[in-house]
């Protein structure tokens, strides 16, 4: 290489690493930084990875307020391990996941047009969420009672522990949906399955069992083959004629419900007293507009197990003895709020916010901060806060969810 073409080189190269220099101070400005002003924190120059860092600003830039080592509250679906078969997907979130989740698992599972969740039974309590197209439902109780049904979009289902029933997808386009149980230590591979059992009965007992001779067993596929697998889409309702139906539906039209508007959004709220046969699992659908929050509260019976459907927002928790933390959130996320803890919601984004709140419990119930200090005399209120009149004046005695 002559001098020329050499210099030429050089030229081009530094050019490429002032270009590469300004392109990363362009991303750095758009970038969150672990620093809240002078003599807080500082830059970050990496290596580092933008995407999780504009996803998590309240992580990597804490408020003021934040302080302590609070435990993980957060996971994704996005870091979730897929389990793919011939008829869907699923993939889960239990306390190995998320380890502080002790009350509550939550899986998430897609079914093809026809696809068919394998019948079969749990130790835990069944609790469901319709997120998208539709699907039939069977069960069988104790007590012979049959249940066949349709679900779509947010309809709920609940199945309780040790009830036998099979998921399918219907057309055009099969479904997906959210399932919550009542044990963070549930594990989808724990479920007991049909064809599972018969490969593990002898045939010469199965005949004992129906009635036939051993010779008409044995042919079960292998149960890897069933999981989530691929059936014709039923043409019928499938009912089940003389059967006499489960005393309490195991199904709930959750958007049907009349929410509580506020200024701010909605509550829908569902425990065993309006969706009967949902004895372990209850829940709150909240839609918050921008700039919205739900109130600052806690819940006085449970843990709080949430799933966000769409939008943005960050949490605030307080954990006692000084311990508080903010995470940030969007669709597919999962959140989590130890029991009595107290937090907030806030829409950050620009659009609307709906998430579900979730509890292991058969009632809903929680405490306002605001209604607390409205109920409590005045006296008190300002002898530990020593804020004035205004503040006392505008406290609420009626409880709002959702607040501007």
């Amino acid at each position: 290489m002559d001098s020329i073409s050499r210099r030429d080189a050089l030229l081009a190269g530094a050019v490429g690493s002032i270009a590469a220099v300004s392109a990363f101070q362009a991303q750095a400005q758009t970038l969150p930084s672990p620093s809240r002003g002078p003599g807080h924190g500082g830059t970050d120059v990496g290596p580092r990875d933008p995407a999780r860092d504009l996803e998590n600003p309240d992580m990597l830039n804490p408020p003021a307020t934040d302080s302590g080592t609070l435990p993980n509250l957060k996971f994704s679906f996005s870091d979730a391990h897929v389990r793919q078969e011939s008829g869907g997907w699923t993939r889960q979130i239990t306390e190995r996941e998320l380890g502080i989740s002790k009350s509550i698992a939550g899986v998430n599972m897609r079914l093809n047009a026809g696809g068919v969740r394998e019948l079969h039974w749990h130790k835990e309590a069944e609790w469901s969420y319709m997120l998208y197209g539709s699907a039939r439902i069977t069960a069988v109780d104790a007590n012979g009672n049959s249940f066949v049904e349709d679900v779509g979009v947010g309809d709920l289902w609940y199945f309780p522990s040790g009830i036998p029933h099979s998921i399918q997808g219907l057309g055009p386009d099969g479904c997906e949906f959210l399932l919550v149980f009542d044990s963070g230590s549930f594990d989808e591979d724990s479920t007991f399955l049909l064809g599972d059992w018969f490969k593990h009965v002898p045939p010469e007992v199965l005949g004992k069992n129906f009635g036939l001779p051993a010779s008409v067993f044995g042919h079960t596929p292998d149960p890897k083959e069933l999981y989530i697998f691929p059936l014709p889409i039923p043409t019928g309702t499938d009912e089940i004629k003389g059967a006499s139906p489960v005393p309490d539906s195991f199904k709930y039209r959750l958007l049907a419900q009349t929410p509580q508007v506020m200024p701010g959004g909605s509550v829908r709220i569902v425990d065993s007293g309006t969706f009967k046969a949902s004895k372990t699992i209850a829940a709150a659908l909240v839609e918050l507009e921008p700039g919205a929050m739900r109130e600052l509260h806690w819940h006085p019976n449970t843990d709080e197990w949430q799933y966000y459907l769409e939008g943005e927002g960050r949490m605030g928790v307080f954990a006692s003895s000084g311990q508080a933390r903010t995470f940030d959130y969007r669709a597919g996320d999962v959140g989590y709020v130890p029991f009595a803890m107290g937090h907030y919601i806030e829409n950050t984004g620009t659009t609307p916010l709906r998430f579900l709140e979730m509890f292991k419990s058969s009632y809903f119930a929680d405490v306002s901060l605001n209604q607390w200090l409205a109920l409590t005399p005045r006296e008190l209120v300002t002898g530990h806060l020593r804020l004035d009149a205004d503040f006392m004046a505008a406290l609420k005695r009626a409880k709002s969810p959702v607040v501007l």
